[in-house]
């Protein structure tokens, strides 16, 4: 599991260029004919930083390849965002599913979210990412995002996509039917043009 989750993050991730599935709406959006394959899901130079790689999933700061401060204190403590960053890595490769909330059958993006702060950190977030984007701290500047916040993307403002910030400019997410749950790109490509909105989630419990 290691070794795989290793070579899953060796390279820097690309966005898929096909609509992703709203599971905000009562129906999937349609996708776009043309795809490019996340780079985050490509066998291409996995290789070559394998042994590292494996080694460096030891520390979930050093596996992202991010400066220490980037695991710093975002959502509560260290422990916390550490916990919330082993449990959504441990998930990819996971196959999308529209609706889905079991890693055994597949996530949609909303249920891949919720169920990594569920089991995390005992944390129940709203169902679908247009709820959960009206709950926790707005993050109102982009350069400001630290590891574990929610990043939200959409059309015209409205949300219909979740993921969790890994720092780095980098994400975890479930991006659509057809793909499995990866590593994008929030600084380029599109996933960074339907970016909508970021939050913190409150992890104190008060």
């Amino acid at each position: 599991m290691r070794l795989s989750l290793a070579l899953a993050l060796s390279a820097p991730a690309l966005s898929a260029f096909a609509a992703p599935v709203d599971d905000a709406a009562p129906f999937p959006v349609k996708h776009q004919t043309s795809v490019a394959t996340d780079t985050a899901s490509s066998l291409s130079g996995r290789a070559l930083d394998l042994v590292a790689g494996a080694n460096r999933l030891l520390n979930p700061a050093a596996a992202l390849e991010l400066p220490a401060e980037a695991i710093g204190t975002p959502i509560g403590d260290d422990s916390k965002v550490k916990s919330v960053l082993q449990k959504a890595l441990a998930l990819l490769g996971t196959p999308y599913r529209w609706g889905g909330t079991d890693p055994n059958k597949g996530f949609d993006c909303s249920g891949l979210v919720g169920y990594v702060f569920r089991n995390a950190l005992g944390i129940e977030l709203p169902r679908v990412s247009r709820d959960m984007a009206k709950n926790g701290e707005l993050v109102t500047d982009r350069a400001k995002l630290v590891a574990g916040d929610l990043v939200f993307f959409g059309r015209k403002g409205r949300v219909n996509h979740v993921g969790i910030y890994l720092g780095d400019g980098r994400f975890v997410h479930a991006p659509r039917t057809g793909k499995d749950v990866t590593v994008s790109s929030l600084e380029e490509g599109y996933w960074s043009g339907r970016f909508v909105q970021a939050r913190r989630v409150n992890t104190s419990g008060g």
